[in-house]
């Protein structure tokens, strides 16, 4: 037995498979849009975290020359481990590690050993099929703290006059000698500068 098929269904499936293939290449092109914006913002956040870093290690350079300045009076260690001595401005560091990264530097804020920047992309997103992208720059913010690695006990009298305290970084003693600068911490090894959460 042959079956005939019916005339009018002929082409019927042609229609649904252009409305099926338009509604791919849309959701493709959205997609595209979705990764522009991602990568753009991604290129954000990479800028803000450098900026963010460099002003910090700033901060934290400024701060072991102090302690250097200070040597001979420990009295005056405590406030520059707790950074409560005043500083330059980081931000020109900041703002330089930004535009490597082709970001432009917004707001640069710091108190005490806590670093914030704000960043915004040189380059657009983009065109796309999402319309007003083309226009938009992506944004990032990021933080940065210093955090103090040594301890000391505080003088008293059970030093002399011609003594320095004990200075213990990540649990190793340093033998401080003042005439020696080769036997001083480094910045680093003063402090521990990193990205924090905002």
């Amino acid at each position: 037995m042959i079956v005939r098929r019916a005339s009018g269904d002929s082409g019927q499936a042609f229609p649904i498979y252009i409305t099926v293939v338009a509604g791919l290449l849309f959701l493709a092109f959205a997609y595209l849009a979705v990764g522009q914006a991602a990568v753009n913002r991604g290129g954000a956040q990479t800028a803000a975290d450098a900026a963010v870093l460099a002003a910090a290690q700033n901060g934290r350079d400024q701060l072991a020359a102090i302690w250097v300045a200070d040597l001979l009076d420990p009295d005056k260690w405590d406030d520059v481990f707790q950074g409560k001595v005043p500083v330059g401005n980081p931000c020109a560091r900041a703002e330089q590690l930004a535009a490597q990264n082709d970001a432009e530097l917004g707001d640069c804020n710091w108190q005490l050993l806590r670093y914030t920047v704000d960043v915004e992309t040189n380059k657009p997103v983009g065109d796309s099929v999402v319309p007003g992208t083309e226009d938009i720059h992506s944004t990032a913010s990021a933080t940065a703290v210093i955090e103090p690695r040594c301890k000391f006990d505080p003088p008293g009298e059970s030093i002399g006059d011609d003594e320095l305290p004990q200075l213990t970084c990540d649990g190793e003693p340093w033998k401080l000698d003042p005439d020696d600068e080769s036997t001083l911490p480094a910045p680093e090894d003063l402090f521990d500068v990193h990205l924090a959460a905002d």
